[in-house]
C-alpha cells in the first residue's frame, strides 16, 4: 500500500514538473540583426568595443569593393 502511494506521488511529481507551453512564459524573439548588435557594441565603453566598430567598417568597405567590381564586369 505504501509503495503504491509512493509511486503515485512520484508520477504526479514528475507530471507537475513538465514543460509549460504557455506563450507568456516563452522568451521573446531576438529582433536585432548581427549588424545592429555590432553597431551598439561598438559604442559601449568596454575593452575591444572599438575593434568591433573597426571590423564592421572594414567589412562594409570590402563589400563596397566587391559591389563595385561586380558592376564593372
Amino acid at each position: 500500500m505504501k509503495r503504491r502511494l509512493l509511486v503515485t506521488l512520484a508520477v504526479l511529481g514528475v507530471a507537475a514538473c513538465g514543460q509549460n507551453t504557455s506563450k507568456a512564459d516563452a522568451p521573446a524573439a531576438d529582433t536585432l540583426t548581427r549588424r545592429q548588435k555590432d553597431s551598439i557594441i561598438s559604442t559601449l565603453p568596454i575593452p575591444g568595443a572599438s575593434g568591433v566598430g573597426a571590423a564592421r567598417k572594414a567589412v562594409d568597405q570590402a563589400n563596397a569593393r566587391v559591389q563595385q567590381h561586380d558592376t564593372t564586369r
